[in-house]
């Protein structure tokens, strides 16, 4: 795949894509209209507080994902899935004409019923969403389709609040035009959503409950089996509390902190929206195209940062809305406040993008349709406790900048605890931070490293970090063999650690840590797994291969499965190698080192050899990169 823009070539993402992001704009063109439309009849006809009735509004179209939910992941694993995307569109087709009847009759509560009923029609959807690209994509796509998802999905967001906003401040007309937009989007997404492939079923013989609180704890409680996949779903619901906090308090924050008008407030929330699509879609580009769990450490990072400045350009409240965003834009500190929302948003697209593609490669795929609707009902509530939580806050004094900079405190503090659980995200960032500070890695012939099975790696050891390196560039997991002292380097033995290295020492070192070892090492490759060793047995004085020893040898003897040779080119006087260089201008000056890891092809296990697999790694060592 040359990027993940290549995937609007293939038929099923492409349809899939246009079918997804026009039901997101239609959702948001319309809810966005009916805030309007609650504003005006509040105003004059309606005998209920304004807040009352958009928090009722808010609250209808967030019921059918708890009620409906469960249901929904069940059908989407017992039923063919492009049929269903197709139901679910001609539903919405139904629904957009309920909602032009509504808009003529002027009829506001008909119109909240509509908005129950998109409501309903996007929780059928939310499990098919997530659950149907692996099932069409690659292990190496997922990651990029994800991105393109996320930036499709906020960029129709974004769009969708405009379009309802404008539309309706236009009267009569603007709804009599909304109607037909409306219902002309739904017909082009029902349009696209035909030319979507046929899936292959999940569990054609499930028997559906349709009880969903049963249902629902039954969901979590297989999530919880597989703890990265739950602490995932966490994540991505702490994601969209957070999210949801931002475009909530947006329109006021803009009023009475920043002394915007309304238009302003889109500009910030175009600022968001886009931004999050923006980090979406660079994900693919920071992980080298895998499921890099490296980034939502740093998007947490940023989130957090970003967040904090936020309140600290704007401190202050109790402003009137009054300037343009012209006018806006002249005032001292709006373009940091502009570029911090954007930040926010490009640091969430780092953090929910790789959450959202572990949950689909590392779920059970019988299973995927229902904990990604049992996720869209852990990400309901959290939405429904943001809006609580900011409503008690906000009512009881607390300025928006204030109830801004206690959520990103709490966001670090919630990513410190996920972290904390699963050491592998702090692993993998601290992994990711280094080849892409210190080091400029090129890869070359990654390909080569089959998806599945049993594989052993051998490579030149050049420096203290080369494992960390390879781990960086190899999609798969892989399971290091390296010599017990430098296992127990500081800092560098937490990752080790927690990437499951096997330490090892020479026979007349610690016998019984060599046996425990090749233990380790076998039972490894029982389980299909890659595993890494480093033959010469030691680091290199003076840049130049070691001899390789004959462990490599008793190991294939023992477990016979294919051999790829791999190479690592310019790391030899690096920060990280036995020597560097000795002035301290010198050593700053070899910060972003070039470094290229080649990676040869496989060798049988009965081609095997010392002497075979040296001359092979020095052969790819010497390539010119």
């Amino acid at each position: 795949m040359a990027n993940q823009f290549s995937l609007f070539k293939k038929r099923f993402f492409s349809s899939y894509f246009v079918t997804q992001a026009l039901g997101a704009m239609n959702d948001n063109i319309f809810r966005q209209a009916i805030i309007i439309l609650i504003s005006f009849k509040v105003a004059s006809e309606i005998n209920f507080s304004e807040n009352i009735m958009t928090n009722m509004a808010a609250g209808l179209f967030i019921l059918p994902f708890f009620l409906f939910s469960a249901t929904a992941g069940q059908i989407a694993e017992k039923f063919e899935k492009s049929a269903l995307i197709r139901k679910i569109k001609l539903f919405e087709i139904i629904v957009m004409m309920f909602a032009a009847v509504g808009f003529y009759l002027n009829n506001i509560w008909f119109l909240l019923f509509v908005l129950f009923l998109m409501g309903f029609q996007s929780s059928l959807f939310g499990p098919i969403k997530y659950s149907i690209l692996p099932q069409h994509l690659k292990d190496n796509e997922l990651l990029g389709g994800n991105g393109l998802v996320e930036m499709g999905t906020f960029l129709s967001i974004i769009i969708g609040t405009i379009i309802g906003g404008v539309l309706m401040e236009r009267g009569a007309s603007g709804m009599q035009v909304l109607s037909v937009l409306l219902l002309t989007i739904a017909i082009i997404g029902y349009l696209f959503s035909r030319r979507i492939p046929t899936t292959p079923l999940a569990q054609p013989n499930l028997k559906i409950n349709w009880n969903p609180v049963t249902e629902t704890w039954k969901t979590f409680k297989f999530a919880r089996k597989q703890k990265v996949v739950f602490l995932s779903i966490l994540g991505v619901s702490w994601f969209w509390f957070y999210g949801s906090v931002f475009l909530t308090q947006i329109p006021n924050f803009t009023r009475v902190s920043l002394n915007g008008n309304e238009l302003v407030a889109t500009l910030i929330s175009a600022c968001f929206s886009v931004g999050i699509g923006v980090g979406s879609v660079l994900c693919e580009k920071l992980s080298g195209r895998k499921v890099e769990l490296g980034l939502v450490p740093f998007g947490a990072i940023g989130m957090t940062w970003f967040a904090i400045d936020i309140f600290l350009a704007n401190p202050h409240s109790s402003y009137e809305g009054l300037l343009s965003p012209t006018e806006y834009l002249g005032q001292d500190g709006s373009i940091r406040t502009l570029l911090n929302c954007a930040f926010v948003g490009i640091f969430g697209g780092f953090y929910i993008v790789p959450l959202y593609a572990l949950i689909q490669e590392r779920c059970e795929r019988s299973h995927l349709s229902r904990v990604i609707a049992g996720n869209n009902i852990l990400n309901a509530l959290f939405m429904v406790i943001a809006a609580v939580l900011g409503a008690v806050l906000l009512g009881n004094g607390m300025t928006i900048p204030q109830f801004f900079l206690l959520v990103a405190i709490m966001n670090a503090l919630v990513a410190i605890y996920i972290f904390t659980l699963v050491p592998e995200f702090l692993m993998r960032f601290l992994v990711w931070i280094l080849i892409h500070t210190v080091y400029r890695v090129r890869k070359k012939g990654l390909e080569t490293i089959p998806d599945d099975g049993a594989q052993i790696l051998v490579c030149n050891h050049v420096s203290y970090v080369d494992a960390l390196i390879i781990a960086g560039c190899i999609r798969r997991p892989v399971r290091f063999v390296m010599y017990h002292k430098i296992f127990k380097i500081p800092i560098l033995s937490f990752i080790f650690k927690t990437a499951k290295a096997i330490p090892i020492a020479g026979a007349n070192e610690d016998k019984e840590l060599l046996n425990n070892a090749m233990y380790q090492i076998a039972e490894a490759l029982d389980n299909g797994e890659v595993v890494c060793i480093f033959p010469e047995g030691k680091l290199t004085s003076d840049g130049e291969m070691n001899v390789f020893k004959s462990g490599i040898e008793r190991i294939i003897e023992q477990s016979p499965v294919p051999v790829i040779p791999i190479a690592l080119q310019g790391l030899w006087q690096s920060l990280f190698s036995r020597k560097t260089v000795n002035k301290f201008i010198d050593r700053l000056k070899r910060l972003r080192t070039k470094v290229t890891l080649v990676v040869g092809e496989p060798i049988e296990p009965e081609k095997v050899s010392k002497e075979y697999l040296q001359e092979v790694v020095s052969e790819l060592r010497n390539n010119k990169p």
